[in-house]
């Protein structure tokens, strides 16, 4: 692993939104703007480029990479740039108006109060009423970065009052060269890693350093092909959603644990200073929000697997419509090219409808078994065609 340079060289493919942020930084008045909003398609880094931003206005020298400013920011550390980054479903009023109070103070070391929300498209509308009030009256060393996906994502009264700045999905290229330079991957395994995460950054990491998620991956994409009866359909649908549960039982038995200890703690549970009712009340507030983030969660695990069926079917229509084109899953061409001979492309734009329609429902909080039952029946009817 290489030190690679200053707060914003690890956004690869980002030159014309790095050269924005470098201008605002060294003090350019029509660059500069108290609220900005980082959009870009997932793995584009919008919290990265967010957070280097925070780090670049408050270093010295412009966000250099090394000094105590910019380490403690992008640790997360610094006390006048906070940090909301949630597994929840939804950021509430509560949250944002704890952020607007916050932002309203002044900055304790002389630079800037900066908040970055990393997940700006969760915002309620009764959350986004009590931001409004933040963005419209800002103090004078103030700045708001919000990121979310789209600026459609974001309630039109807030991504109004925001500069937006797009990322883009970075090159296979880049993110190779990143993996290599960064992180000691090899150049093979960082050139699969890059293809197979299609410019996802955080993808093409977790690929290129961990074989687990290289055999898990390999798994998902094996599935297609045994989609061969309903019951194998069932049974594979049942097997990710179980799948999906433990990882998000993995990921937060530990934290829900030490933030129920915590709040105990906080209470006086067992003390003779408790009150029992207000316990009550916070603990089963608490126990749904953890609920909510195991969901997510497990969730987000499922979605990951409908990004690779979608890589997948997108190599079965390439090769029936325009043959040359290079595949994503190059490695697995002896079972896409069989596939895509037997069925059509009719049958290929089918299956990518039916993948889309079981995000879709994922997100409209249709069960997982259900979403995904759907989904593999249907890919093995296009599997038939």
């Amino acid at each position: 692993m290489t030190s690679m340079g200053d707060v914003f060289s690890e956004l690869i493919g980002q030159e014309r939104a790095v050269e924005v942020l470098r201008r605002a930084v060294a003090g350019n008045r029509h660059a500069m703007t108290h609220a900005w909003l980082f959009v870009g398609p997932p793995g584009s880094g919008r919290s990265n480029a967010a957070k280097a931003f925070a780090a670049a206005l408050q270093c010295r020298a412009g966000g250099c990479g090394t000094c105590e400013a910019c380490r403690t920011t992008l640790s997360g550390a610094h006390p006048d740039v906070t940090l909301l980054r949630t597994e929840q479903l939804s950021i509430g009023v509560a949250e944002v108006r704890e952020l607007v109070g916050r932002a309203n103070v002044g900055p304790v070391l002389g630079g800037f109060q900066i908040v970055v929300v990393e997940d700006a498209d969760r915002i309620t509308e009764r959350g986004a009423d009590a931001l409004l009030k933040g963005l419209e009256e800002p103090s004078p060393r103030t700045v708001w970065l919000l990121c979310a996906p789209s600026a459609d994502d974001v309630i039109v009264t807030i991504r109004s009052r925001c500069r937006q700045l797009k990322l883009v999905t970075p090159s296979d290229e880049a993110v190779t060269q990143l993996l290599i330079d960064r992180d000691g991957v090899s150049p093979a395994l960082a050139a699969y890693a890059a293809r197979a995460s299609q410019g996802h950054v955080g993808r093409a990491r977790m690929l290129g350093r961990s074989e687990e998620a290289r055999i898990r991956r390999r798994e998902i994409l094996a599935l297609p092909g045994r989609l061969t009866s309903l019951t194998a359909c069932l049974d594979a649908a049942d097997n990710l959603v179980k799948a999906s549960a433990e990882e998000a039982a993995q990921t937060t038995t530990e934290l829900d644990a030490k933030e129920l200890a915590a709040l105990q703690e906080a209470l006086g549970v067992g003390g003779r200073g408790a009150k029992p009712r207000n316990a009550q009340a916070a603990i089963r507030d608490l126990e749904d929000q953890q609920k909510l983030r195991n969901k997510r969660i497990q969730r987000d695990a499922l979605d990951r697997v409908l990004t690779e069926f979608a890589t997948y079917y997108r190599d079965v229509l390439a090769v029936q419509t325009a043959p040359g084109v290079p595949l994503v899953n190059a490695d697995l061409a002896d079972e896409i090219e069989p596939l895509a001979r037997r069925s059509t492309p009719e049958a290929t734009v089918r299956a990518l409808d039916a993948i889309l329609t079981a995000r879709t429902a994922l997100e409209g909080n249709v069960a997982p078994l259900l979403a995904l039952e759907a989904l593999l029946v249907s890919l093995s009817q296009a599997a038939r065609t």
